[in-house]
């Protein structure tokens, strides 16, 4: 059942605002009071993840179920980035009024400075208005009127390199209009000035969809089209892997291959990277190897792979989930995917939550999200070489004309840290010893007391504001590392839990400890029951704001290895139909510690794969499997990883 205490939007809102919203609009366009006007107004609607040159700036679709569409982020580490352009299609020349989708970034703490600020140039000439200064929410700030020609050149021109961000451009030829701002009347109106379908295109029919392609649901995927399934693995990133992508670079953890199956973990093992090469947090692209994971599933004929979509919404009835319904994150168009059987491995358990599965969620003192990030020295050109900054050619010729130091700009409206400790500040700065190695770790950590859902976009510009507060501290205070720049950092979060679906085995941290036995063990846990919360070292003048974390750890929180967790944490207890694999599989807050990490969720996703094959062949269902096929299940688990059934 829902946890009474879920914290942000309950499931009944959510559903009214995205899943009710969903139905409206894939019904077609009345949603939209406006909708006459709509169609017969003359409206130019640019959506900013399809302009034609992105230049610099991140596609951001994080949030795009709270405003409706995925975004532009100048994500620049305070050098301005390459402008965004397009050319736009004018059929009605003449004046227009513009209005620009945007919001201030910091302006939830009442922070000052609107450091996501932006221009909007045509034809090479910015606007008037400077954009990205106003506003918590996002919304529609008014541009004034413009002069466009028929092919008017559009850019987005970042100011600072911190942060701006852009959803949407409308030009408007009536003066008076006001684009709408709530989510169904606006999702509507956008649908409708870009000319999307009404209604989803058939993605076609599989035995299993598997939801999310972190490591779990790639590994899922795999085993499922290895044991003669037809599947579909959707993903809402350019990338396979997850926290383990180079997107957010998290190293995998978890020990493999364990008696007596010592093939689990084979399929894992194919997709990420062998111990010790490279590894660890927050390191090079390559250390990720996003290519490995995408060449292996491409791979397999019986996988279609469908990168850049995002499931928003699910068809569900007497207990079953018939189909996800997913939207492409660049152009809009949504695909109705039909399977007999779904994974949900999504982390935010979103296709259980949306079928009516039960969950629950921790309220507070939940483990929060990093944005991993690291450092480099201009001085190094070995470094500058490797650097993956945006205005990398620059750097590169400063550094071979010596031009070695590297300022950075005050940020009032960081985390003031001027004051105060934090990892990687040294106690004595007369005598200091670099501490490099403390910045942008997994500790780096925020949002405990904050909906890890519906709040992803504050936490995560949480965790950037404290990340700048360290660095503008360390270069103006502190006058540290004058060479030294922030080389990467993430902008998409890397969670640790989020809603869990509840199975007909709830497993908890008691059963860690007690070492208690289940006859349907399927996956080996060997991580410690490790679960985050803020350092008190660090909470003094930041409570609410947390941003250093600790774990726990000691006799109490330790238990003997491996662990085999059982099979029926893996399926709902309620919605016949449906698997999970990852951190939103059934296990309580505690229990989550010792199971979160990738490799361990690789290795539920395989045992996804092979009971999804049982529920085909044998015709039954997840709950089936281990009430009347946990045999095969277990025959299926002494096979190879790289073993095919016809």
């Amino acid at each position: 059942m829902n946890h009474p205490n879920s914290p942000g939007m309950s499931r009944a809102r959510f559903l009214k605002l995205v899943g009710g919203t969903s139905a409206a609009f894939l019904a077609g366009r009345n949603a939209y009071s406006q909708t006459d006007q709509a169609r017969n107004a003359d409206f130019i609607f640019l959506q900013a993840v399809q302009f034609d040159d992105l230049g610099g700036w991140d596609v951001d679709q994080q949030s795009m179920d709270q405003i409706g569409a995925a975004y532009l982020l100048a994500h620049g580490l305070g050098v301005p980035v390459n402008d965004a352009v397009t050319t736009a299609t004018i059929s009605s020349p003449g004046t227009y009024r513009v209005w620009v989708r945007t919001r201030d970034w910091v302006a939830p703490w009442n922070a000052p400075g609107a450091p996501g600020k932006f221009q909007l140039l045509i034809d090479g000439k910015p606007l008037p208005v400077t954009f990205g200064t106003e506003g918590a929410e996002w919304h529609w700030q008014d541009g004034g009127t413009v002069e466009l020609g028929a092919k008017p050149k559009v850019s987005l021109h970042d100011l600072t390199g911190f942060e701006g961000r852009c959803d949407s451009i409308l030009f408007s030829k009536d003066p008076n209009f006001q684009p709408p701002n709530e989510l169904a009347a606006l999702t509507a109106f956008r649908r409708a000035t870009l000319g999307l379908p009404d209604t989803p295109e058939n993605g076609g029919d599989f035995d299993l969809v598997v939801v999310g392609g972190g490591i779990a649901g790639t590994s899922a995927a795999l085993s499922a089209a290895r044991n003669g399934l037809k599947v579909a693995l959707v993903q809402d990133r350019p990338v396979l892997g997850g926290n383990g992508s180079s997107e957010v670079r998290v190293l995998p953890a978890g020990n493999t291959r364990q008696k007596p199956y010592p093939h689990i973990g084979d399929i894992v093992m194919e997709i990420v990277q062998p111990p010790g090469w490279g590894s660890g947090n927050a390191k090079g692209a390559a250390v990720y190897d996003d290519a490995r994971k995408t060449g292996v599933v491409r791979a397999e004929p019986r996988i279609t792979l469908l990168m850049d979509q995002r499931v928003f919404a699910v068809e569900a009835a007497a207990g079953l989930v018939t189909a996800v319904v997913a939207q492409h994150i660049i152009t809009g168009r949504r695909l109705r995917l039909a399977a007999k059987f779904f994974a949900d491995c999504t982390g935010d358990a979103t296709v259980g939550f949306l079928a009516g599965a039960d969950y629950e969620i921790s309220k507070e003192d939940h483990q929060g999200m990093s944005n991993l990030w690291n450092l480099m020295d201009a001085a190094n050109p070995k470094q500058v070489l490797k650097c993956e900054c945006k205005d990398k050619t620059a750097l590169a010729m400063a550094t071979e004309a010596g031009n070695v130091a590297e300022p950075f700009p005050r940020c009032p409206w960081a985390i003031d840290l001027s004051d105060k400790p934090f990892p990687g500040r040294p106690r004595n700065k007369i005598s200091a010893k670099p501490e490099l190695d403390k910045l942008g770790g997994w500790y780096w950590e925020s949002g405990f007391e904050r909906d890890p859902i519906t709040e992803v976009e504050r936490i995560r510009d949480l965790n950037l504001r404290a990340m700048y507060g360290a660095w503008d501290t360390l270069k103006n205070v502190d006058h540290l590392y004058p060479n030294y720049r922030i080389g990467w950092a993430a902008f998409i979060a890397g969670k640790r839990e989020s809603r869990r679906l509840m199975g007909d085995v709830v497993l908890a941290a008691e059963d860690f400890l007690a070492n208690r036995a289940f006859d349907d063990g399927c996956f080996p846990c060997s991580w410690g029951i490790d679960l985050h919360e803020p350092d008190k070292a660090y909470k003094a003048g930041n409570e609410g704001n947390e941003f250093i974390s600790t774990y726990t750890h000691g006799a109490k929180y330790t238990y003997k290895g491996p662990y085999w967790a059982p099979y029926r944490c893996l399926y709902s207890r309620n919605i016949a139909n449906l698997f999970m694999a990852g951190r939103d599989i059934s296990v309580t807050h505690e229990g989550l510690g010792p199971v979160r990490v990738m490799k361990t969720c690789g290795m539920m996703g395989e045992i996804v794969g092979k009971a999804a094959s049982i529920c085909i062949n044998q015709n039954t269902s997840p709950r089936g499997v281990y009430q009347d096929h946990l045999d095969l299940l277990k025959g299926l688990m002494a096979q190879p990883g790289a073993a095919r059934q016809a």
